[in-house]
């Protein structure tokens, strides 16, 4: 969804460098890069960590959470903490109140609401509120991945400036060791972005996309899925086999029933 709202944000005149941007298109891992680039899309603003309002917690990435420590869950910390920057940005342009900017009935969310369906093509009427605390709404997995390729493939220069930063960025856009990261390091002009129980997106520049939701919100089969898509596609991501263990024994393998 990131992709969408931090189009929508740049419609609206925020102007980012393609690091800034690249983290609020982000569900990052909690590095001190991370965490660099966020502080300075607020201070650029004016503002400081304290006005960011999303929900707080500990880093995302297991060798960050581990560095980390005993320390307290924070905003910044929490993963859609660059995404909130660049919200809290966006309303700072426009003169509009940052208090209240995780109001659906906010401009910003408004904006954002349009965006969506505008670019994903399906009305949205169902709006919840993302763990994040921001407002999220609810699309199917068709119009999701419609959306996706319809940015992918857009002349529109918001569109191809927001790709292009996470292209040009991954891993800011996850982290070292998540698989949207590597994916987009080793296969050219691909753009991914993995999210909260288990739903995932990517596209190739020449406009094919995937959108999936694992029903159990598991991560476990993405790689197998992933795997699957890019044979399809003749693209060698360097996936390996997703093996399955009995004991030190490898007893079988997780695998891709989709009949691409």
């Amino acid at each position: 969804m990131k992709s969408i709202q931090a189009s929508a944000m740049v419609r609206n005149g925020l102007k980012l460098d393609p690091r800034q941007l690249a983290v609020v298109c982000a569900s990052h891992s909690g590095s001190e890069e991370h965490f660099k680039v966020i502080r300075s899309i607020l201070s650029g603003a004016g503002l400081s960590e304290d006005d960011l309002m999303n929900a707080v917690d500990k880093p995302l990435g297991t060798p960050e959470s581990a560095a980390w420590g005993d320390k307290p869950p924070s905003h910044i910390a929490q993963n859609c903490s660059g995404k909130h920057a660049g919200m809290l940005a966006t309303c700072v342009v426009n003169g509009w109140d940052t208090k209240t900017y995780l109001d659906p009935s906010h401009p910003l969310q408004v904006a954002i609401k349009n965006e969506f369906e505008t670019v994903c093509g399906e009305k949205i009427n169902i709006a919840t509120t993302d763990g994040c605390g921001a407002p999220l709404f609810a699309l199917s997995t068709r119009g999701l991945a419609t959306g996706i390729h319809r940015l992918t493939v857009s002349s529109d220069p918001v569109h191809q400036q927001v790709l292009n930063a996470c292209r040009l960025n991954a891993d800011l856009v996850a982290g070292s060791g998540r698989i949207t990261t590597k994916m987009m390091e080793a296969v050219p002009g691909l753009f991914m972005k993995d999210g909260a129980e288990g739903v995932s997106i990517f596209s190739m520049p020449d406009g094919r996309t995937c959108a999936f939701k694992i029903a159990d919100g598991s991560t476990r089969p993405f790689a197998a899925i992933m795997k699957k898509v890019f044979t399809s596609w003749s693209i060698n991501a360097g996936i390996d086999d997703q093996n399955v263990m009995g004991g030190s024994q490898v007893v079988g393998e997780v695998r891709c029933a989709l009949d691409l």
